[in-house]
Formats: structure tokens, C-alpha cells, sequence
């Protein structure tokens, strides 16, 4: 049973602080992107410490978002959105002061909890207190919020970096979240499931120790070795705490974190698989990108911002019309083709060369924001009609979920990638013969964006390892975003296969036409029953 408290019609204040919150965080994300190499100047952060800036936050994302939803369902969306606020603003704060890369990666983690709050709750809210044709509304101005913050991103970020400092990049977060916070507190109607399950601290704690271990391994790879004792260890943790959280979810039945139920649906499955494998892409490519831009090119972060915003504005665009398009074409293709543009523009970054100027990426940059656009307003309204509206926080945080293991496995085995095609590159070169020992150590700068420093420590060996480093470099490059794109055409492969307008939870089913030659069967409780 839901309760709802509601001090009058206030949808629109939800709609705006929900895209205020929204936008923070897409802020948050596409801001610190461009800000890597001045972090990694400042405070001395090696390349899987640079990894880190992202997958703390995503990782302890991913460990809270379903607990964060169930908590949500049953103690009040509103108070767990201004905890979620609260959280995320403090967490900015302790960034923006940390002294050294550990520790503004743990704070980067407890920003990711009160990002998890944020990100489960939202569509939630929204999910609420629009229906029918409102909803289709609502979420096309959350994805243009996604996207103007992403637009936004680099000139901020750029601007905040070059001329004051990488560390307002996180204290620009205070100002905007103090407003959420105010708006929240004054204006959202509270909202809550009586029913709804409880927090399930032994999943979490399994969930969140096997996702660790996993990445922890993939990025300790390179410098460990693939099959070293270390790396078997983390292996067998990963996957021993994995078969407990899917054996504690089982027994736990309607108490799960994960409700195992919903995995009979062949769109929630699909859905899953294509936010763990579009998000495992997607970001990856960003983080290589800024590095290739920065550091291969000499740009600063105030022109790396300018310079993406092809990329930033087609996000923008976008995202705003496949908002509006929700309701009027079916989820599997606009699904479908978010992710085969997305592949398509991580493609056209083999335009680009180790002597390149930066006009090279335009087609891949603009190519790519449409696919980035299209994909988040989709895939989150797609994520709360799965079922029925009283379970509405715990869906979008599985779904969530998904993303942000996605995201985070991503960084860790395309950065991995990355690193172990420019050693390769490198090493495996003329110069790198003539280095020796030498040479796999300096391939490890190389893939920080060290290029010029390699060069100047080569000696008389000078010139030729500035062009060794720039080609090692330009590999790496090219083969980690043809791996983003291969995973980017598996995800279209998935959408098409496998999501179906007739798995959607009756409530959901205004939103969106049948797909072809596909009938939407109702049963008498006024649910879409899932087929298994």
C-alpha cells in the first residue's frame, strides 16, 4: 500500500529539483573528466589513482542504489532525497579540500552514496506524481537537464580548472545543492510504500565486497599480472562473495536487495544487460579521450571544454528529443539506435592521428553525444514501468545498478586496455628496444599523459621517443575506443533482441505504442504479466 502526504499539486517543484539534482550530478561527472590531468599533476596520481577519481564514486554508487531505493519505498522518498542531497553536498565539500589522491578518492566514494539516494530516487519521484502523457513530459526535461549539464560540464569545468583551480570542480556543487536542498525540504509531497521490503544489509555487504574485489583486479591487472597470486586471490573473492549475494537474495525472497523475480521479464534483463554494457563504453571512452585531448594535443582544460562541445551540445539536443519521443516511438528503438550511434561515433575516433589537430574527432564527437543523449531519458523511464509504481524506487535502483557496475567495470578493464596497448606499443619499438629495462616504466607515464616528460628523460634519444611515445600513445587510443564500440554494438544487439513494450507494468503502457506485430496482454490484477 502506498501512502502519499501532499500539501497540494507540487509536481512541478518535483520535476525542477529533480532535474536540479540531476543536473549536479551529470555536472559532477563531466567536469572532473576534464580536470584528470590537472589532478594528476597536483597531487602526483598515478594512472590507476586517476581511475579511481571515477570508480570509488561508481562503485559505492552501485553498492547503495537498490538499498537506497527500498529504503526510499519505505520510509519516504522526500526524506531519503534530502539525505541523498545532504550526503552528496558535504562529500563536494571534502573533495574539493582532500590533500592527496586517496583521499579525495574516499571522499569520491561517499559522494557516490549520496549520489545512489539521488540517482534511485529521482525517477521514483517522478514516477509518483506524473502519469499518462505528463510523465512523457517529465522525463524529456530530465534528460535535457542530464544533457545541458553535460553541456555545461566541460566549459565549467574547464573555465573552473584553468582559472582558479581543479578543486572548485567540486566546490561548485555546494551553491547548487544548498538550493536543492531548500526546494526539497519546502515544496515535495512525501511519498511511501507500507509494504515495502527492508534494507538488506548481508546483500549489501556481499554485493559491494564482490564488486570491489572484481575491479580491484582489473585495474591492479597491468601492474600485478594477470595470474599472479594477488590477482587469483582477488578473483576467488569476487566470485565467492557474488554466489553468496545471489544465494542471500534467494532465500530472502520479497526482503532481497535484488528482487530476483523481475529477471523473469525478458525486458528487465534486457534493460540490465544494455545499462551494465552502453555504460561500460561510454564513460571509459570520455576518461582515454580528455587524456588524449590534453595531453597529446597541449590543450588546456579551458580549451579541452571548448573543444568538446560538439559532443556536449549533441548530448544536450538529443537527450531533449528522445525525451519527447517516449510515448510516441517504441522503447527498443530508440534503445536500439542510442546505443548503435553511440558505437558508431566511438568509431570515428580512428579519424584522429598522433599528429592531429583537434577538428579530427568532430564527426566521432557528434556522433557520439546523440547516442549519449538518447540513451539516459530512455533508459530511465524505461526503468521505473518494469512494474508496479509502489516498487518504482527499488527498479530504478537495480537498473541503476546495472549502470554504475557498468561504468565502473568499464573504467577498470578499458583503462587496463588502454594501458597495456601503449606498454605493448611502446616497448615493443625501436626506442623501447634501445631503453631496456627502462622502457616499460616510461610506457606507464605514457598512458598518464606523460609524453613530453618521456621524451625529455630519453637523452639524446630525444626526438625518436617523443614520436614512439605519441604513436604508443595514438594505439592505445584507437584500439581502447574500438573496444567501447564493439561493447557499444553488443548493447544495440540486446535492446533490439529483448526489450518488448508487452513486459511493461500495465501503469507504463500510455506511454509507449505496442511494438509491431507485438499485442499487450493485460491480466485481471491490471499488470502485464512477465514471460519467462
Amino acid at each position: 500500500m502506498t501512502v502519499a502526504r501532499t500539501a497540494g499539486n507540487t509536481r512541478w517543484w518535483t520535476l525542477g529539483v529533480v532535474a536540479l539534482g540531476t543536473f549536479m550530478l551529470m555536472l559532477d561527472l563531466s567536469v572532473a573528466s576534464i580536470a584528470l590531468p590537472q589532478i594528476h599533476a597536483a597531487l602526483h596520481a598515478s594512472f590507476s589513482e586517476l581511475q579511481w577519481v571515477f570508480d570509488a564514486y561508481a562503485l559505492t554508487l552501485a553498492a547503495f542504489l537498490v538499498t537506497a531505493g527500498s529504503l526510499a519505498d519505505r520510509t519516504g522518498r522526500r526524506r531519503m532525497w534530502v539525505i541523498g542531497l545532504a550526503i552528496f553536498t558535504l562529500a563536494s565539500f571534502a573533495c574539493g579540500i582532500a590533500p592527496n589522491a586517496t583521499s579525495l578518492n574516499v571522499s569520491r566514494g561517499v559522494q557516490g552514496v549520496g549520489a545512489a539516494i539521488l540517482f534511485a530516487v529521482g525517477p521514483a519521484l517522478l514516477g509518483h506524481v506524473f502519469h499518462g502523457k505528463e510523465r512523457a513530459t517529465a522525463f524529456a526535461v530530465f534528460g535535457a537537464s542530464a544533457g545541458l549539464a553535460i553541456a555545461c560540464g566541460p566549459i565549467v569545468g574547464g573555465g573552473l580548472t584553468s582559472g582558479l583551480s581543479w578543486r572548485w570542480i567540486f566546490f561548485i556543487n555546494l551553491p547548487v545543492g544548498v538550493v536543492a536542498l531548500v526546494v526539497s525540504a519546502l515544496r515535495l509531497d512525501e511519498s511511501l510504500d507500507l509494504q515495502a521490503r527492508r534494507a538488506d544489509v548481508a546483500g549489501l555487504i556481499t554485493f559491494t565486497v564482490a564488486m570491489g574485489a572484481l575491479v580491484l583486479s582489473i585495474i591492479r591487472g597491468n601492474d600485478s599480472g594477470w595470474s599472479s597470486g594477488s590477482e587469483l586471490a582477488l578473483y576467488a573473492v569476487a566470485v565467492v562473495m557474488l554466489l553468496a549475494f545471489l544465494s542471500i537474495e534467494r532465500a530472502r525472497g520479497a526482503t532481497a536487495m535484488f528482487d530476483l523475480s523481475l529477471f523473469r521479464n525478458p525486458t528487465f534483463v534486457g534493460m540490465s544487460a544494455v545499462a551494465l554494457i552502453a555504460n561500460g563504453a561510454g564513460l571509459p571512452s570520455v576518461f582515454i579521450e580528455t587524456n588524449y585531448v590534453e595531453n597529446l594535443m597541449h590543450i588546456s582544460a579551458w580549451g579541452a571544454g571548448l573543444r568538446f562541445l560538439p559532443l556536449t551540445l549533441a548530448l544536450f539536443v538529443f537527450g531533449a528529443v528522445s525525451g519527447s519521443l517516449i510515448g510516441k516511438v517504441p522503447f527498443r528503438a530508440l534503445m536500439g539506435v542510442a546505443c548503435l550511434a553511440l558505437g558508431v561515433g566511438l568509431l570515428l575516433t580512428r579519424l584522429s592521428g598522433a599528429n592531429s589537430v583537434w577538428t579530427a574527432l568532430i564527426p566521432s564527437m557528434i556522433v557520439t553525444g546523440m547516442g549519449m543523449g538518447m540513451f539516459n531519458p530512455v533508459r530511465a523511464a524505461l526503468a521505473i514501468g518494469i512494474t508496479k509504481p509502489s516498487k518504482a524506487g527499488m527498479a530504478s535502483g537495480i537498473n541503476e545498478t546495472f549502470q554504475q557496475v557498468g561504468t565502473a567495470i568499464g573504467i577498470a578493464g578499458i583503462g587496463a586496455f588502454f594501458q597495456n596497448r601503449v606498454t605493448a606499443a611502446f616497448t615493443g619499438s625501436s626506442v623501447g628496444h634501445q631503453l631496456g629495462s627502462t622502457a616499460h616504466d616510461a610506457a606507464k607515464q605514457i598512458s598518464t599523459g606523460s609524453v613530453d616528460a618521456v621524451a625529455a628523460s630519453a637523452g639524446s634519444l630525444h626526438d625518436v621517443a617523443l614520436a614512439a611515445a605519441r604513436s604508443a600513445f595514438t594505439i592505445g587510443f584507437h584500439d581502447a575506443m574500438t573496444l567501447c564500440a564493439i561493447c557499444a554494438f553488443v548493447a544495440t544487439a540486446v535492446a533490439v533482441t529483448l526489450l518488448r513494450t508487452k513486459d511493461l507494468h500495465a501503469s507504463a503502457l500510455s506511454l509507449v505504442p505496442p511494438d509491431v506485430d507485438e499485442p499487450v496482454v493485460d491480466d485481471a490484477r491490471g499488470a502485464v504479466p512477465a514471460l519467462s
